[in-house]
């Protein structure tokens, strides 16, 4: 070709990565950046061109010395290498390829500082991430709306009181802008974080799967179902339905009944197809991360045989987060053999949590082992953890109200336990047995005969 455009390289350098020929691309990518470079196509910054190589910059760029094999460093590259580290989830790297990139007094634009606040929000980094908001303001980029997008990420991990501060300084929203001030407060204000949802509605911005999940995850931690059924109708309206975290998030939400399972059905069923199609169809190596959702998914639906086999053929060793997925599916599915040797792992890797213990208690209590039951119970108490009480919380009339195990406190408590009696005796008559296994670790035996009794 006497003439070469961005399209034109780029689709060599994604051909060579997809066929994991990454040296051969990346050699494609130099020329590249070469010939850009005497030539002056700047139109290398346009996101077409930052969209179609970011992938394979982050596989090739494993190694920093590499990037030293560029003669003359300019903005394009200085900005993949701090992408390269970030997407790749190491935003220590990422920041301080941002630092010297400063140092050497490159020229900077604007997707190198939206990348660097992603670097930021990435490791929680406050105060780094207060250096590049002011560098953004000092370079005249206040006004963009994706550098400010990423800051306002950042400050959503950090700080939301500065968050508000940032975001009601913008002038210019987008619907990235929602998704990310929603996302910020869904956690710690769900309240906040559906207000916000109809304040964009009220602005004229449309919903995606983004915002949505955060508005579901919102709903489902205040336990408001009748809000959480509004927004699946809109899901449906909108042709999302089939989006996979959608789904994951509204089996959040209903918690219960035939929507629920066949959901999760769904979710399963499409989960391993993705992972099976990375594999064969386009020969993609899954990461640590993905092979742990892989063995959740199997894990959750009671596949725990598939999901030990995964585990044994991962190219690494499990980490807390797999074993640990892989113990409560265990605990749930009464598989305690494997069980004991999940929890086991997991101590061995540091995770001294009272949960942890409590489980590994609680299999040794159902096999009747009292002896390795109260070991358990004495190291867990030596390491002085205890265990977060489990809190839930009803919708009653607009109004949430929350409650733990064996709570006294409340206006009306003597009519919540009136009422529990009842359902206990409806429960009896209808031959539903309790499942007492998992309470065994929490409760004495009489505790336990009286529920019975109830039951």
């Amino acid at each position: 070709m006497p003439e070469r455009d961005v399209v034109a390289w780029t689709a060599m350098i994604a051909g060579y990565a997809s066929c994991n020929h990454h040296t051969r691309a990346w050699v494609v990518f130099r020329d590249m950046m070469r010939e850009a470079w005497v030539g002056g196509l700047l139109v290398l910054l346009t996101m077409r061109f930052w969209t179609c190589t970011r992938r394979v910059v982050s596989l090739c760029w494993r190694r920093a010395h590499v990037f030293g094999g560029i003669l003359e460093k300019n903005s394009v590259s200085w900005t993949t290498l701090i992408a390269g580290y970030t997407h790749r989830g190491d935003g220590y790297s990422g920041l301080q390829a941002f630092r010297q990139m400063l140092l050497e007094e490159a020229e900077t634009n604007a997707f190198s500082f939206s990348i660097a606040g992603r670097a930021c929000a990435s490791i929680g980094s406050h105060t780094t991430g207060k250096q590049i908001h002011a560098a953004v303001i000092k370079h005249g980029y206040e006004s963009n709306t994706p550098v400010m997008n990423s800051i306002l990420d950042m400050y959503c991990k950090c700080d939301l009181c500065e968050a508000k501060q940032c975001f009601d300084g913008m002038t210019e929203r987008d619907l990235i802008t929602w998704n990310t001030w929603i996302a910020g407060y869904e956690k710690c204000d769900s309240n906040e974080s559906l207000y916000i949802f109809s304040q964009m509605e009220y602005e004229g911005f449309s919903p995606n799967c983004f915002t949505l999940s955060s508005v579901v995850a919102a709903c489902s931690n205040l336990a408001v179902l009748s809000c959480g059924q509004q927004v699946h109708g809109t899901i449906i309206r909108r042709g999302f339905d089939r989006n996979l975290a959608l789904s994951n998030a509204l089996i959040d939400i209903h918690g219960y009944g035939k929507q629920a399972v066949e959901l999760f059905d769904q979710m399963v069923k499409s989960g391993l197809s993705y992972f099976n199609s990375m594999i064969g169809d386009y020969n993609l190596n899954p990461n640590q991360e993905i092979y742990g959702c892989v063995v959740d998914l199997l894990a959750r639906a009671g596949r725990v045989k598939e999901a030990y086999e995964i585990m044994e053929g991962m190219p690494f060793k499990p980490d807390e987060s797999v074993w640990g997925a892989f113990l409560g599916a265990c605990r749930a599915h009464k598989h305690p053999d494997v069980g004991k040797l999940a929890a086991t792992r997991l101590l061995d890797l540091g995770r001294n949590t009272a949960g942890t213990y409590v489980t590994l208690s609680n299999i040794y209590a159902a096999e009747g082992k009292w002896g390795e039951f109260a070991k358990v119970r004495k190291l867990m108490r030596g390491v002085g953890s205890r265990k977060e009480a489990g809190r839930s919380w009803v919708e009653v009339r607009n109004q949430v109200c929350d409650f733990v195990v064996g709570d006294k406190v409340g206006a009306h408590i003597e009519w919540v336990y009136g009422v529990l009696d009842v359902l206990a005796l409806h429960m009896g008559d209808a031959g539903y047995v309790p499942d007492l296994d998992c309470l065994i670790g929490g409760y004495g035996r009489w505790d336990l005969k009286k529920m019975k009794l109830n039951g």
